[in-house]
């Protein structure tokens, strides 16, 4: 099993624990992965701006991986939905598609459509599995209780994503509750956490991230867990803004999901970066039983 490891563009510069966790993690499970150093930004933040552009960022991307015959593997919701939906759309628009590859021939690329796009958290539950997780765990939480927030990207729009049931996600849960933790039941977890406003209309980025974090501590949760790059950056970096502007005392850390199971697999809290996320993570080692 082997993929090109898709690693976002803000991750290098806001989020680099979300990489070294993820990396310490393929590797301790034995998962291969390489680095296209090629690799360009999927496109999104162009898509409502010049669609062909967005079209074109991506296929890009998606032709590199298939010039070396491996399927890439994503840690971003929106970088997951980008290229799936570009995907799609050149399966669709043959004449875009070969607009597209006389580009892309200047580069000696070409895009065919041989390559499979999957989030991290699919490789995890659908190529390397639930039980071989729980068989490589060297401990396991016990009286943990988890938020999980899946990400918009993840799940919609549904008849591009099909990996999960948008209505009642399951994968996320599951991959959590192998760690022992659990995973709370709270009404927004399908909710946006308000990124997408974020440098638009921030009050507005504030309100939603501020919502859906009282939300999840009412629901018990002892922390946030994420699996989306803008996610992460939402509950951790800008519910630190909310704090500090608006006295709020709702304060519920997030941690991201490799960092969760990477703690439970065995691997050191440097190399995972906990230090690295603005709002502490004290006290969750206390959880191990």
């Amino acid at each position: 099993m082997s993929f090109a490891i898709f690693r976002c563009c803000p991750t290098s510069i806001f989020l680099k624990q979300y990489e070294t966790a993820t990396d310490a993690v393929l590797q301790k499970l034995g998962i291969g992965f390489l680095d296209v150093k090629d690799f360009n930004c999927c496109g999104y933040p162009l898509k409502n701006i010049n669609f062909k552009s967005f079209v074109m960022s991506s296929a890009r991307n998606l032709s590199l991986a298939e010039s070396r015959g491996t399927n890439i593997v994503t840690l971003c919701s929106c970088c997951y939905g980008s290229l799936k939906q570009a995907q799609q759309v050149l399966a669709e628009d043959l004449s875009l598609k070969e607009e597209t590859n006389t580009i892309l021939k200047k580069e000696g690329l070409h895009y065919s459509g041989n390559v499979e796009i999957k989030h991290l958290l699919e490789v995890l539950y659908n190529d390397f599995g639930l039980e071989q997780i729980q068989n490589q765990l060297v401990r396991t939480y016990s009286g943990l209780r988890v938020a999980i927030q899946y990400g918009c990207h993840m799940l919609r729009p549904r008849e591009i994503m099909q990996g999960d049931n948008s209505a009642a996600p399951l994968v996320f849960d599951q991959l959590v509750e192998v760690t022992g933790a659990e995973s709370v039941d709270w009404s927004m977890k399908l909710e946006c956490c308000g990124s997408p406003m974020w440098g638009i209309y921030d009050d507005l980025a504030m309100d939603l991230t501020q919502s859906k974090i009282k939300e999840a501590k009412k629901s018990g949760a002892d922390y946030l867990c994420v699996a989306c790059v803008y996610c992460q950056l939402q509950f951790d970096r800008v519910q630190q803004m909310v704090i500090a502007r608006r006295g709020e005392n709702h304060q519920l850390p997030a941690i991201l999901f490799p960092q969760l199971l990477g703690l439970a697999l065995g691997i050191d809290e440097e190399t995972l970066g906990l230090d690295q996320n603005k709002l502490a993570l004290n006290g969750i080692l206390n959880y191990f039983s």
